[in-house]
C-alpha cells in the first residue's frame, strides 16, 4: 500500500522530524503528515533556539542532560548540516533580591540533579558578559548550556530523513485515528486514510483533539509566543540569556543578529493558525532587554514573528505509548522547552515505536499522570 509504513507520524515539526530520522536509521518505514503547507511551520522554527538544562522541570531534566553530552555535540556532522550549535554557557539573570531567591530554588533543584549549575555575584557575571547592565544584581550560570538554530535544525532532520526514504505529506490536516480491532491503524486526515503498525501524534496543541478521537485527553491550552531579530552585529556574547521575571530569553547568532523571545499575553486577540506579532509586544521587550543590555540600545530590529506553543497542565511534555490504545504514542505539550530537547526525544520515540527499552526512564512523562 502506497498509504501504508511501519510508522505513520502526524505532526512534521521537529519532534516529528527528529523521531522519523531516527526510526528510519533503524530500518523503519516512516510517513509524516503535516497539516500545513510548510514543514516546521509551528513552534519548531519559531522560537529562540535554547538549548539548555537550567531552569528545567526536573522530570524533563534527563532528557536535555543526556541530549547535551550524547547529541547535540556532534549533531551538525550527523545531519550534514551547520545548526549551529553554541555551548557558550547559560546566564539567568536577576535585578532584584526576589529574583535572586527565585534563581536560587532553581539551581538548588537542578543541583540535586547532578546539573553543573551555580549561583553568581554581579562581578562574575559581568565577567563573564561585560554588556550587562548595573542593574543585574546576579545570575544562575550553567556553563554546559547553549543554544541553536532551531529553523536549520528542523530543516536538518527534515532532509537528513527523506534521504533515509521517509515520506512526508504537507497539506493534510488529521480529522481522526481509527482503531482496528482495539489497536490504533489508520490515520484519517481530510483527503486520504493512511496505516501504520504504531502511529506517533506528535502535532503540538493540535494533538489535544487528534487524541480525544480515541478518547485520550492531553491537558493542553495554547500559549502565544513572539520572538524580534534585530539586525546584524559584530559580535558581543554567545552566551543563552534568561531572566528570573521570564521577561525575555534569547542570544546572538552566527549571524550576527539577536533573537529574542517573549510571552506576550496577547493570546485573546491573536490569530488562529499563523498569528501576527504585535507591535506592542516588541516595544515591551525592547524596554526589559535595554535595562539589562543598554549596549543594544541602538541596535534595530528588523523583523517579528509568533507562534503557538502548545502549553501542558503541569508545563512538562507527555512522551508515553499509550496501554488504552494499543500502537499509539504520544508526544506533546512541550510547553516552549521542546526544541532543547528535541534530539533525546526523538530517539525515545523511535524506541517507543520500536517496543525496545527506552534509553531514558518516562515514567515521570507518562500521558496518565493526569488520571490520578
Amino acid at each position: 500500500m502506497s498509504n501504508y509504513a511501519d510508522v505513520v507520524i502526524i505532526g512534521a515539526g521537529i519532534i516529528g522530524c527528529s523521531a522519523a530520522y531516527n526510526l528510519a536509521k533503524k530500518g523503519c518505514s516512516v510517513i509524516v503528515l503535516e497539516a500545513n503547507d510548510n514543514i516546521g511551520n509551528g513552534g519548531s522554527t519559531r522560537n529562540g533556539g535554547g538549548v539548555r538544562q537550567s531552569g528545567r522541570d526536573p522530570r524533563e531534566l534527563p532528557l536535555i542532560m543526556y541530549g547535551i553530552k550524547n547529541i547535540w555535540p556532534t549533531l551538525s556532522e550527523e545531519l550534514g548540516v551547520n545548526v549551529e550549535y553554541y555551548q557558550e554557557g547559560n546566564l539567568r539573570l536577576g535585578k532584584t533580591d526576589a529574583h535572586i531567591k527565585t534563581l536560587q530554588g532553581l539551581t538548588n533543584s537542578a543541583v540535586s540533579c547532578g546539573l553543573d549549575v551555580r549561583m553568581i555575584g554581579q562581578d562574575e557575571a559581568k565577567a563573564i558578559n561585560p554588556f550587562l547592565s548595573n542593574e543585574v544584581l546576579g545570575a544562575s550560570w550553567c556553563p554546559t548550556d547553549g543554544h541553536a538554530n532551531p529553523l536549520l535544525t528542523t530543516l536538518a532532520y527534515y532532509r537528513k530523513a527523506r534521504q533515509l526514504g521517509v515520506r512526508f505529506f504537507t497539506g493534510e490536516k488529521v480529522v481522526k485515528i481509527n482503531k482496528i480491532k482495539g489497536k490504533a491503524r489508520q490515520v484519517v486526515t481530510e483527503n486520504n486514510v493512511y496505516e501504520g503498525d504504531k502511529i506517533i501524534v506528535a502535532a503540538g496543541f493540535a494533538s489535544r483533539s487528534i487524541l480525544n478521537s480515541v478518547g485520550i485527553d492531553v491537558p493542553m491550552v495554547p500559549v502565544l509566543l513572539e520572538t524580534l531579530v534585530t539586525e546584524a552585529v559584530e559580535p558581543m556574547f554567545y552566551q543563552m540569556l534568561g531572566t528570573a521575571a521570564a521577561d525575555f530569553y534569547g542570544h546572538q547568532s552566527t549571524h550576527g543578529s539577536f533573537v529574542f523571545g517573549v510571552n506576550s499575553g496577547m493570546e485573546p486577540y491573536a490569530k488562529p493558525g499563523s498569528p501576527v506579532s504585535s507591535s506592542s509586544a516588541a516595544s515591551i521587550a525592547c524596554r526589559g532587554i535595554m535595562s539589562y543590555f543598554p549596549a543594544l540600545a541602538d541596535v534595530k530590529i528588523v523583523r517579528t514573528w509568533a507562534g503557538w506553543m502548545d502549553s501542558c497542565a503541569d508545563h512538562v511534555p507527555v512522551i508515553s505509548a499509550v496501554e488504552e490504545v494499543p500502537g499509539l504514542v504520544v508526544a506533546c505539550g512541550f510547553s516552549g522547552h521542546g526544541f532543547g530537547i528535541s534530539p533525546t526525544v526523538g530517539l525515545l520515540l523511535s524506541e517507543l515505536a520500536m517496543d525496545t527499552k527506552t534509553t531514558l526512564d518516562l515514567k515521570a512523562l507518562r500521558y496518565d499522570r493526569f488520571c490520578r
